[in-house]
């Protein structure tokens, strides 16, 4: 525990040191220096109340249909946190993921269990009739992504608006987004190239206490790891046990959290402490010294975990942003760039 408190201590230090910390001397004279123009960056364009007179109802209105949606499927809440977090962590939050044309991101392999794709069209659709050619996609993506967490039993967050869309989407790009195989240090780059630090990398991990994988993901986990030809040990073999039951074809979906698949709590972390992580990534963190005095933090303290949800949660959505009249467009239709 001491261990974490030090870490998070020396990241808020980080964080609010001033660039001046190097020690500069300090100037005497009244002439101020002249200092380069900065350009601020593109998430300060954003703003909860980017949309307070141009469409006031779009708040409600993705809460109703997302609402709607849980009522009759609960498992698309986690669908849809996973859809915004392979849209942010692929070009940044552009709705680049959600367009639908030969060779995109969404036509990839690395996508083909995504879901979600008609509650966003459903909830666009609204929103076009309401306050046409107004709200992009991103936007609409991320408060969804919002509303899904808070309806699974998550925080609540305020999401700032004025997102674009892209207009490039490429399959390619879509293997960057981790597939549950990745070791540490390749997950901790991925999230420092969003902008992401190694505590969101653990939080947002955390999503996976609620929804369901493929079979297809853990299945070399079963035997033949890393080419030993024995299973992985970091698994409790009960636990293991169970999911080849549950495993006999690829196609077939097993629950992340194996004690609470429905709740959104630290069920997640404490399971990785007892070996019952279901994505070898996610049973990882509890191993790697990097991660493991975060995953012991957030298992034994819930306000931790979902207070500081709801704040990585936010720097997810703020992630590579278009924004401002030069950058990307207001999609009429998600599936597609505007003609």
């Amino acid at each position: 525990m001491r261990l974490w408190w030090c870490c998070v201590i020396a990241f808020v230090l980080t964080l609010h040191l001033p660039n001046s910390a190097a020690q500069t001397p300090r100037i005497r004279n009244k002439t101020k220096p002249r200092t380069a123009p900065t350009t601020r960056p593109a998430a300060d364009h954003l703003s909860t109340a980017y949309y307070a007179k141009s469409c006031p109802n779009l708040e409600a209105i993705v809460n109703q249909k997302v609402n709607a949606w849980i009522k009759r499927d609960s498992t698309i809440a986690p669908s849809i946190i996973r859809l915004h977090f392979h849209d942010c962590a692929v070009r940044g939050c552009d709705a680049s993921v959600l367009l639908n044309h030969r060779g995109s991101e969404r036509s990839a392999h690395a996508s083909k269990t995504l879901r979600g794709f008609t509650l966003i069209d459903e909830i666009k659709a609204e929103v076009e009739r309401r306050c046409p050619r107004t709200v992009s996609c991103a936007d609409i993506l991320t408060a969804a992504a919002r509303d899904a967490t808070i309806l699974a039993g998550g925080p609540f967050w305020e999401v700032p608006f004025g997102r674009k869309d892209g207009r490039v989407s490429l399959g390619t790009e879509a293997n960057l987004v981790p597939q549950g195989h990745d070791n540490i240090t390749s997950l901790i780059g991925l999230f420092q190239k969003l902008g992401l630090n190694i505590v969101d990398l653990v939080v947002l991990s955390g999503a996976h206490t609620i929804g369901r994988s493929s079979c297809s993901s853990i299945q070399q986990r079963f035997s033949n790891f890393n080419g030993t030809r024995k299973f992985d040990p970091s698994i409790d073999i009960n636990y293991l046990s169970s999911l080849k039951r549950q495993c006999k074809l690829g196609t077939n979906f097993v629950n992340l959290d194996v004690t609470s698949p429905r709740t959104f709590d630290v069920a997640y972390y404490t399971n990785l402490e007892k070996k019952l992580g279901l994505l070898s990534t996610d049973q990882l963190l509890h191993s790697d010294s990097r991660t493991s005095p975060l995953v012991d933090a957030l298992a034994s303290q819930a306000q931790l975990f979902t207070s500081q949800f709801a704040v990585s949660m936010v720097k997810l959505g703020n992630v590579r942003v278009l924004t401002g009249k030069m950058q990307g467009e207001i999609r009429r239709n998600c599936n597609f760039v505007n003609s």
